[in-house]
């Protein structure tokens, strides 16, 4: 792990968790040193060092000082150092404040995501978030959140636009490329002035120097992301791998491995090929909204 600067870590307890992890495990491993061993060093047991590998769990900062002279680290002022990395992971998310609208593992989610350098998504049925008009928001809530308070729902509206944020920020905004199926643009959530202002909201974003927006026609058939949205975070700190997150009705997966990165990796690619090239979006977009929402 190269040395950092305090003011040069990542955002996210959730992503320095997952660092100091994988610094944990590399150590680990190095050392030529199993979990069950570890986890006696620490008076615990293994599956408590696959969790804090993981990132899944904070930590006690005399565990990671103890696992760090386990595993061989002689140097003071680097055991400090992620010491100090770890009780900054401890700290409370700056999404804390919304626990009770959001379950645990979309603010996890929420905080990888504010700390990518790349986010490349694709969407089928849904404009994505991070390019959601307030009112388009709005409506989308409303039909999946029903019977949900309308405070609740005001709640879950200022989050979304919150995480658009990242994309303004005066450092480190992250680059995103969004691919949308043309199926989205023709889903009226909340009616044809409600799609207007979305779609020239759209139109808006490509002149961002930061966002890239593709849209994948229908005359273009099958193709290979069909029925499957999907995001694939990349980060600027080489101790993160990219992850494939994939969200469903009750839950999110994260996809680390290898073979299932490459996998929509190349999805993603044959997408792009598929859709519009970003030069020519604005003009769709244009022709969507003369042809059924002017």
């Amino acid at each position: 792990m190269a040395k950092m600067n305090p003011e040069d870590l990542p955002s996210g307890t959730t992503t320095l968790r997952v660092m100091i992890g994988g610094k944990l495990r590399q150590l680990r491993q190095d050392a030529g040193i199993s979990r069950e061993d570890a986890a006696y060093e620490i008076r615990a047991d293994a599956s408590k060092i696959s969790r804090l590998e993981l990132g899944r769990v904070s930590f006690r900062l005399r565990d990671v000082r103890d696992l760090m002279v386990m595993y061989g680290v002689t140097d003071d002022d680097e055991i400090e150092r992620v010491v100090e990395m770890a009780r900054e992971a401890n700290r409370p998310s700056k999404w804390k404040r919304y626990n009770d609208f959001l379950p645990d593992w979309f603010s996890n989610y929420l905080e990888m995501e504010g700390a990518a350098s790349m986010i490349r998504t694709y969407e089928v049925q849904v404009i994505p978030g991070l390019l959601q008009h307030e009112a388009y928001a709005r409506a989308v809530m409303m039909l999946g959140y029903g019977h949900t308070p309308l405070t609740e729902i005001d709640k879950r509206i200022e989050v979304r636009l919150k995480r658009q944020e990242i994309l303004d920020r005066e450092e480190q905004a992250p680059q995103l490329w969004a691919v949308i199926d043309e199926a989205a643009l023709h889903r009226p959530f909340g009616g044809a002035n409600v799609m207007h202002g979305q779609i020239k909201a759209l139109i808006d974003m490509c002149d961002k120097p930061n966002v890239r927006i593709q849209v994948v026609p229908f005359i273009s058939g099958a193709h290979s992301g069909a029925g499957a949205p999907f995001t694939w975070l990349r980060f600027a700190y080489e101790e993160l791998s990219d992850v494939i997150y994939l969200e469903h009705l009750t839950g999110g997966l994260y996809l680390e491995r290898d073979n299932e990165i490459d996998a929509y990796q190349a999805a993603m690619e044959h997408l792009c090929v598929q859709a519009t090239q970003p030069g020519k979006t604005q003009d769709f977009l244009h022709k969507v909204l003369k042809d059924h929402y002017s």
